[in-house]
């Protein structure tokens, strides 16, 4: 008869911990950075000038620096088990509890940006304007909007719905819409900073999902015409449903995913330890149970703005 044990339970742990089940797209939107300290500060400094003509000798162009600051919290999770249950599991009930308390260390990563992006709309990022907002600006770079409002009659759609359930073709113009905002948007020189951009995410709550999915593969539209979305030449873009986007119901955002900096940053000062109290412990003893128990020390913050788009549609 095998019997579980302790040290068993910890190496279930850590060995599904080390298959780097990350959602694909937590990694697209966010860059991961180490900790060794209360907080971290990053500081985004301006682009390089662009080239000119040789006219009048060199003209030099200064680094503008703006930052934000990330502090690390404190998590934790914690399973308890009775004996009784470790020597009477046949049928590895107990492991599985093991492998989604590794998997809470990935979902909470997903929770925590998740509660980020809704909170876009009225948290400041680097340059002191919300995340998503209509009135970015730095340097040479213009008045500049990460949050598009689109009034979905104006749309040149053979079929139309709600901003609840917009029409295939409405998506996919919004969904255009909003790829070509990002790609649009210039750095502090006045140059184009995501013109290379070919790789995007749409992120949608449930609701908008199977429309948005059907937007960005469906080779045609409801109305019969020609989808142009997923043909187009060099553009990649596939589509997250997020459970944890709830509150939305009439909007989604768009992040471009193969840019070198992201548009949010995960932060972590130490990795998910597990502890345990069982076998021999004087809480087994007092309680005949074993507890295991994860904490780590991370938080998530806003990387560049212009690494994402938020859409509202109106109607």
């Amino acid at each position: 008869m095998n019997i579980i044990t302790s040290r068993a339970i910890i190496g279930e742990y850590y060995a599904r911990l080390d298959t780097g089940n990350n959602a694909p797209w937590i990694n697209g939107v966010s860059n991961l950075f180490s900790s060794d300290q209360e907080s971290e500060t990053y500081a985004w400094l301006g682009m390089s000038p662009a080239y000119r003509e040789w006219v009048g000798g060199r003209q030099a162009s200064g680094l503008t620096e703006t930052s934000i600051a990330i502090k690390n919290k404190h998590f934790e999770a914690t399973l308890e088990v009775a004996v009784r249950d470790v020597r009477r599991d046949k049928t590895s009930q107990i492991m599985v509890r093991v492998q989604d308390l590794a998997d809470r260390s990935t979902t909470h990563w997903g929770s925590l940006l998740s509660t980020l992006i809704v909170a876009g709309e009225s948290t400041a990022c680097y340059d002191g304007q919300y995340y998503f907002d209509t009135d970015h600006a730095e340097g040479d770079s213009g008045t500049q909007s990460n949050h598009l409002t689109i009034d979905l009659s104006d749309l040149p759609a053979a079929v139309h719905g709600i901003v609840t359930a917009p029409s295939v073709e409405e998506m996919q113009q919004c969904i255009l819409k909003a790829v070509a905002a990002i790609q649009g948007f210039r750095d502090d020189k006045g140059e184009p900073m995501n013109e290379s951009a070919s790789e995007f995410v749409v992120v949608v709550p449930t609701s908008l999902y199977l429309t948005a999915l059907s937007a960005v593969t469906n080779a045609t539209l409801t109305s019969g015409a020609f989808n142009i979305l997923p043909n187009v030449p060099g553009l990649r873009i596939s589509v997250q449903m997020n459970a944890r986007l709830s509150s939305w119901s009439s909007q989604f955002a768009v992040f471009r995913t193969d840019g070198a900096v992201k548009g949010l940053i995960r932060q972590q000062e130490t990795e998910g330890e597990l502890k345990a109290k069982a076998e021999g412990s004087e809480f087994e003893f007092d309680n005949d149970a074993w507890q295991f128990g994860i904490d780590t020390w991370r938080n998530v913050g806003y990387g560049l703005w212009q690494q994402a788009c938020l859409v509202t549609m109106v109607a």
